[in-house]
């Protein structure tokens, strides 16, 4: 395996003779640690491939830059680089959130690369336009850049319990506010811009890979609105709605995405 990609995206491969290959990509303030859980549940029978996206968790920092990673088509082009570096083709794909684009993306440009897609609460565009919810508006966004700017930490406390949800199991969002925590204040608030200022919905149409779509039944970060208009907007897509709450179902509700996944890839 190259060093400079392990390094860079603190690559992790499980059960290197598994005959298929399942590749887990995390959402933001989160690492693939996320994954524990649901990646357990397919070590015994398929390779599988976990990394962090530059900026996150234990991803080479000197690797982060707000002016190279000022598009998710730059961590499209860093998923290209690990499957290239370990020779992957024809990978099952399993991307929480912002990784849910950034898959897609790079599926569009390397096809050969993914056999199957699997998105977890992801969205094309997180701000509400004409004809479309997203589920901010760029008040809200400004505000949000705001309060990371004035007191991350704050504004972590606060944020981690509004997109976890399921408050009858508080541990989980102290879990993810000290993943958030973690993250350099100054490189958070860069991907949190990027991310939530994005818009990929004129890439959708351009997907050919078969694509699963996992949302739960209440999500503060992504409406139920975008599951839909994923689903209308990638080819052949399937959509189904999960028996969870929150924006983190592999972590609160892991059986769930387990199940889904299983019956996805047979």
């Amino acid at each position: 395996m190259p060093v400079d990609v392990v390094k860079k995206n603190n690559v992790t491969v499980r059960n290197e003779n598994g005959r298929q290959t399942i590749v887990f990509a995390h959402g933001f303030g989160t690492d693939q640690t996320a994954w524990g859980t649901v990646a357990d549940a397919f070590a015994d029978n398929y390779r599988l491939i976990l990394y962090d996206n530059v900026g996150a968790g234990l991803s080479d920092p000197a690797a982060f830059s707000p002016n190279k990673y000022d598009t998710l088509h730059s961590y499209a082009e860093d998923l290209l680089g690990i499957c290239r570096g370990l020779n992957l083709d024809d990978v099952i794909m399993v991307g929480h959130s912002v990784s849910g684009m950034i898959s897609l993306l790079a599926s569009i440009k390397e096809p050969g690369r993914f056999k199957k897609l699997i998105l977890v609460g992801a969205s094309p565009r997180y701000l509400n336009s004409e004809g479309y919810l997203g589920g901010f508006t760029q008040e809200a966004l400004d505000g949000l850049y705001a309060a990371m700017a004035n007191n991350y930490y704050a504004w972590v406390s606060g944020f981690a319990p509004m997109v976890m949800e399921n408050a009858d199991k508080p541990e989980l969002a102290q879990s993810f506010a000290n993943s958030l925590a973690s993250i350099r204040p100054d490189i958070a608030q860069s991907v949190a811009r990027v991310i939530f200022q994005s818009d990929h919905r004129a890439d959708l149409p351009k997907a050919t890979i078969e694509t699963l779509l996992l949302q739960t039944k209440h999500d503060n970060a992504v409406p139920g609105d975008v599951a839909l208009y994923l689903n209308q907007h990638i080819r052949g897509s399937h959509l189904e709605m999960v028996n969870a709450e929150g924006h983190f179902p592999h972590i609160s509700a892991p059986d769930e995405i387990i199940r889904e996944i299983k019956n996805f890839i047979g």
